[in-house]
């Protein structure tokens, strides 16, 4: 059954319930046997085995594409919320734990605060278990609730070995106090949804009650489980024993993936026959869940050096940290230079006749939308033939003189297609003001406002950012910024020549390729305030920045295309993985984590799927 023939029926015995013309044990019945149908229809049998390489894909009743093409509802929330979980892994004490260099009262202070957490866990799975509806629900929390257990037996056994008595020696610490408050309010039915705590009237509400808590509870499993999956890869990197290997074995393992995924399936069960209203109040719920279960990682004390975040040891009297980003593409979702041709050809004239005296004559936007497709098809062809000119047959060793060598060509190229475009007078017209509307709605990638806005604001910081950009508007890179609450980043970029606030299609041509960008870049170093230690990062994505990210202490690749990794590759460029850089780091000599970064021209660049890593390294939570 649709899930809107299902909301349709609950809402009619909702009402014959509420008006004592159907019994609320009648009701349950007959929405349980409703909820059964709906799920066989939604989900198809498969053995009992799970792919190792996304523990989420599968399981002994998994989500069927075939049958439907919505995800389920806890892969929904988790593929929304992951990037945020990032912050987890790059927080100091799960660095530390998957390098095997944790400071031991470190662990036993994390293990004290755990079996807090569990025990509330535990309680808050008897809450939803007396909340449930059906038999089969029951059963499934009744054995989540015996998993708990065996993880709280397991966390005694490391208090036993090290003679701690968890509960007495080490207090609760607010982190802790504040996640379990909010779990088990949750599971007292302390939550927004139009009834007050304690008079949870119907077994509908009650239902809905035991929807809720398991919200608030996946998130924890899975990030867990995901954190296992992702320490289980790095232990190979680390050298000599592990004193944690057993605990990241624990959360790897099939059994407790297998926990989390009974958790996820038991949650879609009990939302099947929620409201969009009220599966709204789950998502907030997994998203504050998760947001705990963060600060609880952030919350464990660190008396050690570590690497991250990266401003930890800074001391801004004698430090200073340089920032350098692309724009399109790095930043922003969409290319500058299709949204300015676009602008150009939605307010061009219908036709290039009647045209106002005075004005600045244009094209029609048929033929403005012609000239603008054979330039973009010519760009496109002749950039691929210029990669393939200067790509080595074979790997070579890195060598950063060839590489700046053969970008040279690539430079001479862009300048070239800039000179058609300037020639063909595509950008001609654009009024200012278009130019500074479309900046307003232009939107960048997720996490990266909130990382420049942070930087911004913290005075404690000694930071300056630069964006270097061949984009031909400056102007619209300010406006996007400043859109999102950032307006005291430098920006380097060509700007378009105006008369009277209209574009005459002519550039200033400050930034047009490989070669110009590295030379920006040298000249504000240059500019700095000598006498200080000064680190540079540099986050890019496209062959255009690869000079750039060589010549920076720190290279970060984020999402980046195709041809950067070929050609990178091709020339002996390594490119790592940014947490699998800082947990062998972590593991050697952390000392003067800010100074001893000097990585230029090392042929090393650190890859990055999304900006809250770059957050998370840089500046922490």
């Amino acid at each position: 059954m649709q899930r809107r023939q299902l909301l349709i029926f609950l809402s009619l015995m909702r009402i014959l319930s509420t008006a004592g013309l159907i019994k609320p044990r009648l009701a349950t019945a007959l929405l349980s046997r409703l909820r059964f149908h709906s799920r066989l229809n939604s989900v198809q049998l498969s053995p009992n085995t799970r792919s190792s390489s996304n523990p989420m894909r599968t399981s002994a009743i998994a989500f069927s594409s075939s049958s439907s093409t919505e995800e389920s509802l806890p892969k929904r929330l988790f593929n929304k919320f992951v990037k945020e979980a990032v912050f987890a892994s790059y927080s100091p004490f799960a660095l530390c734990l998957v390098a095997g260099t944790l400071n031991i009262d470190t662990f036993r202070h994390y293990i004290a605060q755990d079996v807090h957490f569990l025990k509330a866990f535990a309680r808050a799975y008897e809450l939803a278990e007396d909340c449930a509806d059906d038999d089969d629900a029951k059963l499934v929390i009744s054995e989540l609730r015996k998993d708990v257990l065996e993880e709280l037996k397991m966390h005694d056994s490391f208090a036993r070995e090290w003679g701690l008595d968890v509960a007495k020696e080490i207090p609760v610490n607010s982190a802790t106090i504040k996640y379990t408050e909010f779990l088990l309010a949750t599971a007292a039915g302390k939550v927004e949804v139009g009834k007050a705590p304690g008079k949870l009237a119907t077994p509908f509400e009650r239902t809905k009650v035991a929807a809720y808590t398991l919200g608030a509870m996946t998130p924890c499993m899975r990030l867990y489980a995901f954190l296992g999956k992702e320490f289980k890869g790095l232990l190979d990197h680390i050298q000599g024993p592990h004193p944690y290997k057993s605990w990241i074995d624990n959360y790897a393992s099939e059994g407790f993936q297998a926990s989390a995924l009974k958790t996820e399936d038991l949650l879609e069960k009990l939302s099947v026959s929620l409201t969009s209203e009220e599966l709204d109040i789950i998502e907030k719920l997994y998203q504050q869940a998760m947001k705990l279960e963060i600060e609880f990682f952030h919350a464990q004390p660190i008396s050690q050096p570590t690497v991250v975040p990266l401003t930890r040891d800074q001391n801004p009297a004698e430090d200073r940290l340089l920032i350098f980003s692309d724009f399109d593409l790095t930043c922003s979702v969409v290319d500058s230079s299709a949204i300015l041709a676009e602008m150009a050809i939605v307010k061009a004239p219908k036709s290039d006749l009647n045209q106002p005296e005075g004005k600045i004559s244009r094209m029609s936007s048929t033929e403005l939308k012609n000239t603008w497709a054979v330039i973009s098809n010519r760009y496109t062809d002749e950039y691929e033939a210029c990669i393939k000119n200067i790509m080595p047959p074979q790997k070579v060793e890195f060598n950063y003189d060839a590489l700046h060598k053969a970008l040279e060509q690539v430079s001479d190229f862009e300048k070239e297609a800039n000179s058609r475009v300037i020639e063909s007078s595509v950008l001609k017209g654009i009024h200012l003001e278009d130019i500074k509307r479309a900046g307003e709605r232009m939107k960048l990638r997720d996490g990266c406002a909130s990382f420049f806005q942070k930087i911004v604001k913290d005075e404690n910081l000694n930071t300056d950012v630069h964006i270097l950009s061949c984009s031909w508007s400056g102007d619209l890179i300010k406006m996007v910024f400043l859109s999102a609450g950032v307006d005291v980043l430098n920006v380097h970029a060509n700007e378009l020549v105006f008369e009277e606030s209209i574009s005459t299609g002519e550039l200033v041509r400050k930034m047009e390729s490989p070669i110009d960008k590295l030379e920006a870049f040298k000249n504000i170093l240059k500019d700095r305030t000598s006498g200080k230690k000064i680190l540079t990062v540099y986050i890019g994505d496209t062959m255009g920045d690869l000079l750039c990210l060589l010549e920076a202490d720190i290279g970060i690749v984020i999402a980046s295309s195709p041809s950067l990794k070929r050609l990178g590759k091709r020339y002996g460029i390594s490119f790592v993985p940014l947490y699998r850089a800082l947990v062998k780091k972590q593991n050697g000599d952390v000392e003067g984590s800010f100074s001893n970064w000097k990585g230029r021209h090392s042929g090393v660049l650190y890859t990055v799927q999304y900006w809250d890593e770059v957050h998370a390294f840089i500046l922490g939570w």
